[in-house]
């Protein structure tokens, strides 16, 4: 989204005069604070400026579009302004169609970050990685251009090709060329793993609770009688839509709070609890989370984790616990997307720039894990990013705890633009442990 910045170079002048010391002080609390008349007067003449004196000249409507920027995004990475024509791609990317590469990325120090990658998008089959920087852009850098700058310039006609220049940790930098397409978000997939359901869901869109439901439905039709359990694949899931996080998490729970919002006004707090009936008749169900799992997929694994309804693993998720209001314009041709709120779990953790924590830590196997590598890339990570909840004067968390890890097999990372690695079949470590932690947990219960 777009990020812009409004710097503004105020010159005071000091005249010190001799006085007596009790004048002095009575002068200083006599003194009143600048206005916010006084402020806004000095946004005009710095205005009137940028208009007339500007190198090359810009438009009116984009002065506007950056100072509201310039406001909304110092306060935080997900708030922002967007005009008619992005406040309609944020529409249809709800609805689950837009065009793009696919991919959820954020500004992170001027230079732009992957979130994660969409399934099935061309960012995806191209190997980008949560975590991911991406540094050049058709080889112009990044670095001094707006998130919106950037963004623009990945955007374009169905069918051209985009260059980017990734960097990843522990690898130099590497070129891949993407192919702009129509992103369609097919938000939920299952599979049968044997007598386990599979139940991937990449981002909440207006159909995943339904499609969720349909796959619990189909699981349940083809094992009457043996199905061990489920797992839910929220790796890499960005989030989407709080309604639908609800919903789905609700399709597994008898009863209980959900999930809270909290903003500024305590009597504003508002509490989503789960109704009565649990779809998959309370047979054991496994989370799986990573680095790249945000928000509304927080929300699921945090609320089935305090409600001991699942058992989590993975690796830490990103720690994005803040909610975003998109608020219209009064002239209807834009919004504004503020952040108003953080989410709670039902036990009162708050996620934001923490992340839930998996009940057991299941690395990846087949590349080399890093002991501090998630707190590398996270929502605490970020720039402005809202400080946790229980930090003492809002201060930032420096305390880097330590981390247990597994470290896999030492050796070079496979290469996702290698022809010859594609043709590999990659075991996916994450996913198999916790099909055998279903299994291993629908014994137990049988006994």
């Amino acid at each position: 989204m777009k990020r812009f910045g409004l710097h503004i170079l105020l010159v005071l002048g000091f005249v010190f005069l001799t006085l007596p010391a009790e004048a002095k002080k009575e002068k200083k609390e006599e003194a009143p604070k600048a206005s916010v008349y006084h402020y806004l007067n000095i946004f005009s003449e710095t205005f009137k400026r940028a208009k007339t004196d500007y190198v090359e000249e810009v438009p009116e409507q984009k002065l506007i579009e950056y100072a509201i920027n310039g406001m909304l995004s110092s306060l935080d990475p997900h708030s922002s302004y967007l005009n008619e024509e992005m406040f309609k791609e944020m529409q249809e990317q709800t609805k689950g169609e837009f065009g793009g590469l696919g991919i959820e990325v954020t500004m992170d120090n001027g230079w732009i970050k992957i979130i994660s990658p969409i399934d099935d998008t061309p960012a995806h089959k191209a190997g980008l990685k949560a975590g991911d920087y991406i540094t050049h852009i058709d080889g112009t850098a990044v670095l001094g251009q707006t998130l919106t700058e950037a963004v623009d310039k990945m955007r374009g006609r169905i069918g051209t090709k985009v260059k980017l220049t990734i960097r990843r940790k522990g690898q130099d930098a590497f070129d891949v060329t993407l192919e702009r397409a129509v992103v369609r978000i097919r938000s939920v997939r299952s599979e049968d793993k044997g007598n386990v359901g599979y139940i991937r869901i990449s981002a909440f869109s207006e159909t995943t609770t339904n499609d969720v439901k349909k796959a619990v439905e189909k699981a349940q039709k083809e094992h009457k009688d043996d199905l061990a359990g489920f797992v839910l694949d929220l790796r890499n899931n960005p989030g989407g839509l709080l309604d639908q996080a609800v919903s789905v998490t609700d399709l597994f729970l008898d009863e209980g709070e959900i999930v809270s919002t909290r903003p500024r006004r305590p009597e504003e707090i508002q509490r989503y609890s789960a109704t009565k009936g649990d779809i998959t008749k309370n047979i054991p169900i496994v989370v799986l989370i990573n680095e790249g799992s945000a928000s509304a997929a927080e929300i699921v694994a945090g609320a089935l984790q305090d409600h001991k309804r699942a058992v989590v693993v993975g690796t830490r998720s990103f720690g994005k616990g803040s909610v975003q209001t998109v608020i219209p314009v009064s002239s209807g041709i834009g919004a504004i997307r503020l952040t108003t709120a953080r989410y709670y779990t039902p036990s009162g953790r708050s996620i934001q720039a923490k992340g839930i924590e998996p009940d057991i830590v299941i690395p990846p196997a087949h590349v080399e894990y890093f002991e501090g590598r998630f707190d590398d890339f996270a929502e605490a990570s970020l720039p402005n990013a809202l400080a946790k909840q229980d930090e003492k004067d809002n201060a930032k968390d420096k305390d880097k705890k330590s981390k247990k890890a597994v470290k896999g097999k030492k050796g070079k990372e496979p290469d996702p633009f290698d022809e010859k690695e594609k043709e590999k079949k990659i075991e996916d470590y994450q996913l198999d442990r916790a099909i055998d932690i279903v299994r291993a947990m629908g014994i137990y219960n049988s006994k």
